[in-house]
């Protein structure tokens, strides 16, 4: 895994100058803290799928570079808190899960976590130098807490007012916020709580839309465990044009292959605003300082190297080496005339479908994955964003015939990032 080496000695330093600071509980006594001994800090994922997306991106990497100098990452796969549901940045209760989908999605973000942060499995990681993290399913020590005992021992502790001051339930109110979604900085505090008595974690991080449920976390740990303990937030990403981060019209971009295709994954991230560029370096990326700065430095029609090392290295990371240089030439296949055209996405599809009134365009879309549904490809198609060999489909009851065959595949494009090669057999 290439950029493995940080620049930096001090992980506060490194975290100012790749964005990731944005409040601090108290940021002199971390940086003691960080600074005399090997620090123990966590953070929550909520199973709500299968995958996490690209928003789960930047935390998973302030987990990389804190165990990459020297820290133990701890993470939560919340298995308990999936069942209530975060208000936070919803206007809307979430959708409750069943016990059979949270358990299937903590298998995925599970074996996900695991291709960025050592836990002792082994392999060239990305977080691979520092101490071997920990990973906890919070259903362990929650779900068979009973509810008078936890509102005796734990609930005592919070003040009501104080809770409705918080920017995450506060942000709710005008919309109605349920009261089993009111419970949920209680129980996120408590979090805390167990990992800092049980196995002496004193940092938390996370988007800065936590900051409220961290602090809680803090006092609740000086309170009843009688320790000092931090909490650190990252920035609330949206691109530069106020689009919030990982969202496409095709929906989200997933760290699964199976949601999001490497090539699809990789387009994104060469596709995205110029402006964008460097904030995504050194967020995103294992990129060493010097070539970061350099890259920086590009402008005009230079910028697309830096983009393409942007994409190339967040693939990396996700997908592995072999999915990045697959979609690297795909790319240069389709847009430099270049490189091994094979590498973009591709379906098996029997001739027999082009004969006598041919296959739908729609049905076409939709079985290669290109669109999601007919209202999508039949949206797509009015807009002008599909092409058939290069060529705008201008009618929605177009059909694939056999004369649209070239070279034995039919090239299908859905906007100006997502390619599919229809290989006719």
């Amino acid at each position: 895994m290439s950029g493995n080496k940080s620049d930096f000695s001090d992980f506060l330093d490194e975290m100012r100058w790749r964005g990731f600071h944005e409040q601090c509980t108290d940021p002199e006594g971390l940086a003691q803290l960080l600074a005399a001994e090997t620090v123990s800090g966590y953070i929550g994922f909520d199973p709500t799928a299968d995958s996490l997306h690209v928003g789960s991106l930047l935390p998973i990497m302030g987990l990389v570079h804190l165990q990459r100098h020297g820290h133990r990452p701890i993470a939560i796969v919340g298995g308990a808190t999936a069942m209530v549901g975060d208000p936070t940045g919803r206007t809307e209760l979430r959708q409750m899960l069943t016990d059979e989908q949270i358990t299937h999605n903590l298998a995925g973000i599970r074996a996900q976590l695991e291709q960025f942060l050592d836990f002792g499995q082994g392999g060239d990681l990305p977080g691979s130098g520092g101490p071997v993290g920990l990973i906890f399913n919070n259903a362990d020590w929650l779900k068979d807490y009973g509810y008078i005992a936890f509102l005796r021992d734990v609930g005592k502790y919070f003040s009501v007012n104080q809770m409705l001051a918080r920017d995450s339930v506060k942000s709710r109110l005008e919309y109605g916020l349920s009261f089993i979604e009111f419970n949920y900085m209680i129980l996120q505090a408590y979090d805390y709580l167990v990992l800092n008595r049980d196995h002496g974690c004193r940092l938390q991080m996370g988007g800065n839309d936590q900051w409220g449920n961290i602090c809680s976390g803090v006092d609740l740990s000086r309170r009843v465990n009688r320790q000092e303990v931090y909490g650190l937030t990252f920035p609330l990403l949206a691109t530069a044009s106020g689009e919030k981060m990982g969202k496409t019209a095709a929906g989200a971009v997933w760290l699964s292959a199976a949601r999001t295709a490497p090539y699809d994954f990789y387009q994104y991230w060469v596709n995205v605003d110029d402006r964008d560029v460097s904030r995504f370096l050194r967020l995103y990326t294992l990129l060493p300082r010097q070539r970061i700065e350099e890259l920086e430095q590009l402008s005009g029609a230079d910028i697309r190297e830096a983009k393409q090392a942007l994409a190339f290295a967040i693939t990396e990371l996700v997908h592995g080496r072999e999915e990045a240089d697959k979609a690297t030439r795909a790319a240069q296949a389709l847009f430099r005339g270049a490189g091994d055209a094979s590498t973009v996405p591709q379906s098996e599809r029997p001739a027999a479908d082009l004969e006598g009134e041919g296959l739908w365009i729609i049905d076409a879309l939709i079985d290669s994955g290109l669109c999601k549904s007919k209202g999508e490809a039949r949206r797509m198609i009015r807009q002008k964003g599909v092409r058939i060999n290069d060529a705008v489909v201008e009618d929605e009851m177009t059909r694939l015939r056999a004369a649209d065959v070239d070279a034995g595949r039919i090239a299908l494009q859905v906007g100006k990032k997502k390619h599919h090669h229809l290989m006719i057999v």
